[in-house]
């Protein structure tokens, strides 16, 4: 059943790493089992020369992440339904192993209701995984494989029946938090998440605040998600124990500032359709050990 399984890889790049990004589709060139299609979104930039067979498009302007990745989806017709399981992967990332993509058509053949796997990223040098690389609140051990309620954003791989389910990633997002969005919104639909630690992703260790517009868009997307998805009477709870965890990590001034100037923009701008989860999937999610206020 799982050799039938269709596989494709969408990597979105920004041009200014040609040699990751060729190092990563040779690793996925050399996965076992039938060949992996592979598009390239330049998101606002031009490709770098990629192999042959590789599939390229290039955006006018930089949509974000989740933006760049629902365009490579449909690179695979409306909601990527040419194949069965699509990867995301980050360009300065690496396949570990050759049999990731096999493991992805096993796990999925054999538990029809597994949605989403997210893989373990692990620094290439030193092979540690990060304990923020680990989607579940129990993450002293990368090498426990498990269900999860959130998954990794340029490391995974999901079966595109989810997207005609629940619909792609959130582009208003453009960065941070958009996969725990669609994370949400596909437990709500019935469908599980695993995180799996023999699936690597090779990639460097760096820490999220590297981006300029971390904090703004970590707490304004933060209002977002729980104004989208969560029920009217979690909403406060959910934000003020963020909040909380926010100010015992004592940030910076200026990071403090730029965090509340989006939490503030959270409340006060659109943050697309709002679909509050079942109180059903909120019991879910208790159940596999994160509740959705934290």
């Amino acid at each position: 059943m799982s050799a039938g399984m269709k596989v494709g890889a969408v990597i979105i790049t920004m041009g200014n790493r040609p040699d990751e990004l060729r190092a990563l589709l040779d690793s996925v060139a050399k996965q076992d089992g039938d060949p992996v299609q592979v598009v390239v979104v330049g998101n606002g930039s031009p490709v770098p020369d990629v192999p042959e067979g590789v599939k390229t498009v290039e955006l006018p302007e930089n949509l974000g992440i989740p933006g760049g990745r629902n365009v490579g989806i449909e690179a695979f017709g409306p909601g990527g339904r040419d194949v069965d399981i699509l990867m995301f992967l980050d360009d300065d990332g690496l396949l570990a192993h050759t049999d990731t993509a096999e493991l992805c058509r096993k796990a999925f053949a054999e538990d029809p209701r597994l949605g989403i796997i997210s893989f373990r990223i692990a620094d290439p040098d030193t092979g540690v995984t990060q304990r923020r690389h680990v989607p579940r609140l129990r993450a002293s051990d990368p090498m426990r494989s498990s269900r999860v309620t959130t998954f990794l954003g340029g490391a995974n791989a999901v079966r595109t029946q989810v997207f005609a389910e629940v619909g792609g990633l959130p582009d208003e997002f453009f960065y941070a938090h958009e996969e725990t969005d669609l994370a949400w919104r596909a437990l709500d639909a019935g469908w599980m998440i695993d995180y799996r630690s023999d699936m690597v992703l090779y990639h460097p260790t760096t820490a999220p605040s590297r981006h300029a517009v971390y904090h703004r868009m970590v707490a304004r997307n933060r209002v977002w998600l729980a104004r989208r998805n969560l029920p009217a009477p979690l909403v406060p709870v959910y934000l003020g124990v963020w909040l909380l965890l926010t100010l015992l990590r004592r940030p910076s001034g200026p990071a403090l500032k730029a965090w509340f100037g989006g939490f503030k923009e959270g409340w006060t701008s659109p943050c697309g359709p709002r679909r509050p989860m079942k109180w059903r999937t909120v019991w879910r999610l208790t159940r596999l050990g994160r509740p959705p206020v934290i």
